[in-house]
């Protein structure tokens, strides 16, 4: 991934609830996801990792507070239960 702004989201029934928005730099690493301090968040929530969903909203040559700046107006907006949450 390059940089991104990425969004976790679980469905129910006919609609997509935020679990979780963040950033990153680029990665390469396969198990970014997996390893993510708030994973177990997301699937406690979402019951299975099937359940899970993943959009990307590419931001290819952006700086960490433009990034930020949208991680921030999309959790003052929505309140991502896994964001809100502290970490155990």
């Amino acid at each position: 991934m390059e940089e991104v702004v990425y969004v976790i989201l679980m469905r129910d029934k006919d609609r997509f609830n935020i679990l979780y928005i963040d950033q990153s730099e680029k990665t390469e690493e396969k198990d970014f996801f997996i390893k993510n301090s708030k994973f177990k968040c997301w699937i406690s929530h979402a019951g299975a990792e099937e359940s899970l969903y993943l959009s990307i909203l590419p931001m290819w040559k952006s700086v960490k507070e433009e990034r930020d700046r949208i991680v921030n107006k999309t959790i003052a907006k929505y309140n991502p239960i896994c964001n809100m949450e502290n970490d155990s």
